[in-house]
């Protein structure tokens, strides 16, 4: 009786020489190629080469050496088929019973800092892929192995049962399809970028589990978190959670809405999220002052809501944060101190975030029923404005700094949106009404007495003037807004009735 054989060509090498040590001595003949022969020899494993069983060398650099008759005719032939067996006896072809591949560091090449495009296309895996898509359709009788993470399962099915079961080769099936699809959606992802192409006629994305959640926005609802491989830095997929209990579903929106509103600011600053809108954001001189001004711009909003601050925590910081209960407090580092007195709360998540990769991804998705909505990000801030002042009076330099930071707010408060601001604090935000004038009540009214001398941002342009008459009733000294409304005199008009500056942007900021 002829042996088993296991052919093994792997770019991550962790595992397996054990595993193929333990293969041995099940009595597999073992296949490799280049590198993974040598290791094997060199720790002692004998090993055939490829070529030897092609009777064919490795040829252009490597770039063919298993894309053969031989190797894919004892991949995809079937022991039970009468006619594949007549075949594989005709030419010469023997059955491979185990295939352990994994492919060229593709993904890690294109994340390195440099790397070029010829090294890119270079470290495109054509023979490996070939492998797994054989082995994985015939896995009525091959065993496919992608991940060391499974050496174990099979070598402990065939130490009890001298086989793998059918369930285990399925399961082993589909995750090498996952594998090569990832595979090949990475490369088309990079290939696609750089020709330039914005909406292909088909978008292949790939994630990676990060974790399993416990439910989703409700008990009722499964859910897990996956990362983008090659995605931005700057995100909840990198972050260090140093204390506390796994994240929710609920706490990874309010973060990663909490994340994007702190990218907005360069001057220390805190912002304060509940239900992925901003309740508090305030700047200032240090981590412990920017909090403290975020805290009072809603102190009963943030009770259970999650705090980023783009600066280090110390023990002062640490001590503020402590008083009340938070889920969340994400900053580029804890100190020592910091961090000890926070973990005294059990549940408290604390994470650290790379501030320094602040790269965006390309495009935003957000999945609908039966498709996938893809657009550019927001990036545009007050920077990017062409401000222009419509009203007799115009904005002092005091309320031009409010209305910067009204502007960084309201960009991130689900619309219709209004923000009612100080040059160092958000002091009300009206969200996600049907009406603006509706949203702007409910920031005016928030704001209370701190609404006068104080200015409003808003999302998108006024319909008519009584946004402008409310916040006059209130004291608001100053209003940014995109403009261009058929009726944007009406509101001009209103507010030089009442001696207020009104800025357009030209840019609308929709949060939907």
């Amino acid at each position: 009786m002829q042996k088993k054989r296991a052919l093994l060509s792997v770019s991550d090498k962790t595992g397996i020489f054990e595993f193929a040590r333990e293969l041995e001595k099940l009595g597999y003949e073992l296949l490799s190629t280049g590198g993974t022969k040598q290791h094997l020899e060199d720790n002692g494993v004998t090993v055939t080469a490829v070529g030897d069983v092609t009777g064919f060398p490795e040829i252009l650099e490597g770039r063919v050496k298993t894309l053969h008759p031989t190797i894919h005719g004892g991949l995809l032939g079937r022991p039970a088929d009468a006619s594949h067996r007549k075949q594989m006896e005709q030419h010469g072809i023997r059955a491979i019973d185990i295939v352990c591949v994994n492919l060229y560091p593709f993904r890690e090449t294109v994340s390195k800092a440099g790397a070029t495009y010829e090294e890119a296309v270079e470290n495109i895996d054509i023979g490996g892929p070939a492998m797994l898509r054989a082995s994985a359709k015939n896995h009525e009788s091959v065993t496919v192995v992608t991940d060391a993470a499974d050496y174990g399962t099979v070598l402990g099915e065939l130490q009890s049962n001298g086989e793998t079961a059918f369930t285990t080769r399925k399961r082993l099936a589909a995750k090498a399809f996952r594998h090569t699809a990832a595979y090949d959606a990475l490369i088309a992802s990079y290939l696609t970028e750089q020709s330039g192409e914005e909406f292909p006629e088909q978008l292949t994305m790939t994630y990676e589990l990060q974790q399993p959640l416990r439910y989703g926005e409700n008990p009722h609802q499964k859910a897990a978190f996956y990362g983008k491989p090659l995605g931005s830095g700057f995100s909840l997929a990198h972050a260090r959670q140093l204390h506390g209990k796994e994240l929710s579903y609920n706490n990874i929106q309010d973060a990663n809405a909490a994340l994007q509103i702190i990218r907005e600011f360069e001057e220390a600053a805190a912002v304060a999220v509940k239900h992925m809108n901003p309740c508090g954001i305030g700047v200032g001189k240090d981590a412990g002052d920017a909090f403290s001004k975020a805290h009072a711009a809603d102190p009963m909003s943030i009770f259970g809501g999650i705090v980023a601050l783009n600066r280090p925590v110390d023990r002062q910081t640490a001590e503020a944060l402590s008083d009340i209960f938070l889920e969340i407090v994400i900053a580029p580092s804890f100190e020592e101190e910091a961090l000890r007195l926070l973990a005294r709360k059990k549940n408290i998540r604390l994470l650290t975030i790379p501030f320094e990769q602040q790269r965006k991804d390309r495009w935003n998705t957000v999945s609908v029923e039966g498709g996938l909505l893809v657009q550019e990000p927001d990036a545009l801030g007050f920077r990017d404005a062409e401000l222009q002042t419509v009203t007799d009076r115009r904005p002092t330099a005091d309320e031009i700094e409010a209305l910067k930071l009204g502007w960084a707010a309201v960009k991130h408060v689900k619309s219709n949106a209004i923000v009612v601001a100080s040059k160092d604090a958000t002091l009300g935000v009206g969200a996600g009404q049907m009406n603006r004038v509706g949203a702007a009540k409910i920031a005016l009214e928030q704001a209370g007495e701190n609404a006068r001398g104080a200015v409003l941002a808003s999302d998108a342009f006024f319909p008519m003037d009584d946004t402008v008459r409310l916040a006059a009733e209130y004291g608001i000294t100053a209003i940014i807004q995109p403009g261009g409304s058929k009726k944007d005199q009406d509101s001009v008009d209103m507010a030089n009735k009442h001696g207020i500056a009104m800025v357009f942007t030209g840019i609308r900021h929709f949060k939907h």
